[in-house]
């Protein structure tokens, strides 16, 4: 991993500007399409895990943010205001229009942001790993979403990583190193843009696209945890052998 600032105090003053980025997007909602308390409630809990989680895994692997994870950031603050907006809004009219907007320009950075790691050659396991939770969480919310149209089927996308993340709590093996994967990433970056497209209630068969792209993540997921299984680990103590 490369750092790039290790001045402490900017970097914690670099954390609370998102943070207060964050309410101020909070804010502007509230002002423009009526955020009520439960989104205030859920907005701020967002931001607070997140400047939380952030702040821990910087400090444990003594690095501070690069120009890529700013761009992540700013995905990060994107989706906390949709995550306000859905929690807050549904059953009473969610604002489509501000939902996908903010969706599709968070999926858009999340292009941006791999770019800018790479032409500047500060990718970083952190990083990458920030970038992962902002997508998955992004996914899981417009998962819910979409739900409240075609059905809860629609969860099992949103749900899938954290399940296996769990998963991967009773059965070690799952944890492994993946080699990389072209399809994997596809796969991932498709789920969004189909959600996204489903929000927006403007095409057609939407539910279809919806259900393929779920059969396309239990496919990518059931290949991986295939290979996992079948590189499994397998090692041995006091002669008990542990998988």
């Amino acid at each position: 991993m490369i750092t790039l600032q290790h001045n402490t105090a900017a970097a914690v003053e670099e954390r609370a500007a998102w943070a207060g980025a964050q309410a101020l997007l909070l804010g502007l909602l509230g002002v423009t399409v009526g955020l009520g308390p439960l989104g205030w409630l859920v907005g701020s809990a967002y931001t607070l895990a997140t400047w939380t989680l952030l702040s821990s895994a910087l400090l444990r692997s003594r690095t501070s943010l690069g120009p890529a994870d700013r761009v992540t950031l700013a995905r990060g603050v994107l989706v906390g205001g949709v995550t306000a907006l859905v929690v807050d809004r549904v059953g009473q009219g969610v604002p489509t229009a501000v939902i996908v907007s903010f969706a599709a320009v968070a999926l858009a950075l999340d292009f941006v942001d791999g770019q800018v790691a790479r032409r500047t050659g500060t990718s970083s396991a952190v990083g990458a790993r920030f970038d992962m939770e902002v997508d998955a969480f992004l996914i899981l919310v417009l998962s819910v979403y979409v739900a409240f149209s075609f059905g809860p089927w629609v969860l099992a996308i949103g749900a899938m990583r954290y399940v296996f993340v769990a998963a991967s709590r009773v059965f070690p093996w799952l944890i492994g190193d993946l080699p990389p994967s072209y399809a994997r990433k596809t796969v991932a970056a498709v789920q969004g843009i189909v959600l996204v497209v489903a929000a927006s209630k403007l095409v057609p068969y939407s539910a279809v696209l919806v259900g393929l792209a779920l059969a396309s993540l239990v496919w990518s997921f059931g290949r991986d945890i295939g290979w996992l299984w079948r590189n499994r680990v397998v090692t041995r103590m006091e002669g008990i052998t542990h998988v």
